[in-house]
């Protein structure tokens, strides 16, 4: 492949087929502990995923506000707000896979 970013991509779009294959049907007695590792996986793949791209662009982020705040040092707070928003995905993957977990 060609674009290395496609890999974990295709990666998290198979384990979340797979665990949606778990969570399809009737929960009855067989179907129980199916469906709570299912939603086990979904709910790691989420904050994985999360944490992952929210780690990736903090790195990003924050490497060019710093040297933008190098050149610039009025420009440090304004880019720090970039950095925060790159940080609300991770809290946001955080409450998702807390709410998949609920659900077991």
């Amino acid at each position: 492949m060609k674009n290395k970013n496609a890999v974990p991509l295709l990666a998290a779009l198979i384990l979340a087929a797979v665990c949606g294959q778990a969570l399809a049907g009737e929960p009855g007695a067989a179907e129980t502990g199916a469906r709570a590792v299912g939603l086990g996986m979904s709910a790691a793949a989420t904050m994985a995923v999360c944490v992952l791209g929210s780690g990736y662009a903090v790195g990003r982020i924050g490497s060019a506000a710093m040297g933008a705040a190098a050149e610039k040092p009025e420009l440090l707070m304004r880019s720090l707000l970039f950095v925060a928003l790159a940080e609300g995905l991770a809290v946001l993957g955080f409450v998702i896979s807390m709410m998949l977990l609920q659900k077991i």
